[in-house]
């Protein structure tokens, strides 16, 4: 049990220790060994198998609300309990040797007990148990899961009665949850940020492609060169010398000229004969 508690400390002091399970390991003798009184914080301790047959041994822990001893060999010695453990609240002997309910008399004086429970010892077959064990102890809520009504007790017995191990482990699960909770959104915003960036991303790559055919566009008609702005070279080479469409015109005309004078002429030499003939 020494090298167990020694284990559970996991470089801690006693007095950090607020929860200590040491179940199944092997007790001296039928006695709690190795466990003193630097575990002053200690709320919760669970000794479920460990082959005890006497709580004589434990220390004083008057911070202590809630002793697992079922599975042992106890069968009586119960006024240390109500001696060094003045503030417990929960209180499990299931298992064990108890016979009798006189045997239970000592948890008179734990004035904080709300639970206890015998199941699978000897005592709960004696006739009016139940009844019996509830008029000992009045300050007992729930005895074996049940209170007198015969009403279970709830889930959260434990924490309605101010175990602080119970509340802090809730305490710590909601902030377990509440970080998680931060982290899926950091993670969702993360994502739908990256989201934004990559739709910014690619209106960005269409509007440069936009800009780009624009461009390109504008180029392509820039390129288009205009009929007024060519050189005159390039005109004459595609449409044509002005100076060979000009010469051409005015030897048409000068052809013109010449048949209307050489009619002009060849009515003058008719016009002539036919003066000489007259003369005749």
């Amino acid at each position: 049990m020494k090298k167990r508690i020694h284990l559970e400390l996991r470089n801690r002091t006693p007095s950090d220790v607020r929860e200590l399970v040491l179940d199944n390991c092997r007790s001296n003798e039928g006695k709690i060994e190795g466990l003193t009184a630097e575990f002053v914080n200690l709320e919760f301790l669970s000794l479920i198998n460990v082959g005890l047959m006497s709580v004589s041994n434990l220390p004083k822990l008057p911070k202590l609300k809630k002793l697992e001893l079922s599975d042992n060999r106890i069968s009586g010695g119960l006024d240390v309990l109500a001696e060094k453990l003045p503030n417990l609240t929960h209180l499990n002997l299931s298992g064990n040797k108890i016979k009798d309910i006189s045997t239970l008399e000592p948890l008179k004086k734990l004035e904080n007990l709300k639970s206890l429970d015998l199941f699978n010892c000897e005592v709960t077959n004696l006739n009016d148990y139940r009844e019996s064990v509830f008029k000992l102890l009045p300050q007992l809520t729930y005895l074996d899961g049940y209170d007198q009504e015969d009403r279970e007790a709830p889930d959260s017995d434990a924490e309605a009665d101010g175990d602080g191990v119970d509340d802090e482990d809730e305490d710590e699960d909601g902030e377990d949850e509440e970080d998680e909770d931060e982290e899926e959104d950091g993670e969702e915003e993360e994502f739908e940020e990256e989201d934004e960036e990559d739709d910014d991303e690619e209106d960005e790559e269409v509007e440069g492609e936009e800009d780009d055919e624009d461009v390109s566009g504008d180029e392509e008609f820039c390129l288009l060169p205009s009929i007024f702005s060519l050189p005159r070279v390039f005109l004459e080479e595609d449409f044509g010398q002005d100076g060979e469409i000009d010469d051409e015109e005015e030897e048409e005309e000068d052809d013109d000229d010449e048949d209307e004078e050489e009619t002009g002429k060849g009515e003058k030499r008719k016009r002539d004969t036919d003066d000489e003939d007259d003369d005749d």
